[in-house]
């Protein structure tokens, strides 16, 4: 299974903010994308990922060699793609259990799955992951930390099970415990099969898992690529000089 974009062209608000990107991601790869603030990086995920206010003005997405670039997000989502968001939102009168319950059964396609078996399987995938016991009865991202939604991301992961899987700075903000559950999870996951783009501004990534590929990107250009020896320039001597 490979994941492409060819030549993607991505503008928001009139303004072209990612120029011609081009990346590919296999089953069972991870790959990284750096850049600093501002670079262009979450606006290409929110290119590849339908954002209504971000458009792919060229350029291609494709999935196993099937164009999928017009597709909304929902319908990417179907065939196995996962977007855990730098920055999580609230959503007020929705439930964590709603939200799984519906999401689950789409992305399983288990139209006859009830609440009930469904709450089974979300108590045992929370317990591994420390959620707290009244997690499901909230509003969906209301009132957790930073940490927390990350840990809530990587839940989904392991629920979800994607076939490709765009990670956007999962290693922020997170404490050591937490960040070793998580990328133990991300390592379990790559063995079975799933591709992950790890979204990232900081090389100790590298501490954690040893990418297949790295990725830079500045000024809206993926402007270089290579192993993980071009994560650890950038670890001694910052983007300044790409």
């Amino acid at each position: 299974m490979e994941f492409q974009v060819k030549n993607a062209t991505i503008e928001s608000d009139g303004k072209e903010l990612v120029h011609g990107a081009s990346l590919a991601l296999r089953s069972g790869e991870v790959r990284i994308l750096m850049g600093a603030n501002g670079s262009g990086k979450s606006s290409l995920l929110h290119g590849i990922f339908s954002h209504p206010k971000y458009a792919i003005k060229s350029g291609s997405i494709l999935l196993d060699g099937e164009d999928i670039t017009a597709l909304p997000a929902d319908k990417k989502a179907k065939r196995g793609l996962f977007l855990s968001l730098q920055h999580s939102p609230e959503i007020d009168g929705v439930t964590f259990l709603n939200f799984f319950y519906r999401a689950y059964k789409e992305l399983k396609n288990l139209p006859d799955i009830s609440i009930v078996e469904c709450k089974k399987i979300l108590d045992e995938k929370a317990e591994e992951y420390g959620l707290r016991k009244d997690f499901f009865s909230r509003n969906v991202n209301a009132g957790l930390s930073g940490g927390e939604k990350k840990l809530c991301e990587a839940f989904q992961l392991a629920l979800f099970e994607p076939r490709f899987a765009f990670l956007d700075e999962i290693d922020s903000g997170v404490d050591v415990d937490s960040l070793g559950k998580i990328f133990s999870l991300i390592r379990k996951m790559k063995e079975k099969g799933t591709g992950f783009l790890l979204v990232t501004h900081y090389a100790k990534i590298l501490e954690r898992i040893l990418p297949d590929r790295v990725y830079v990107m500045k000024d809206g250009k993926l402007c270089r690529e290579g192993g993980k020896e071009l994560a650890e320039e950038i670890g001694e001597k910052g983007f300044q000089d790409l």
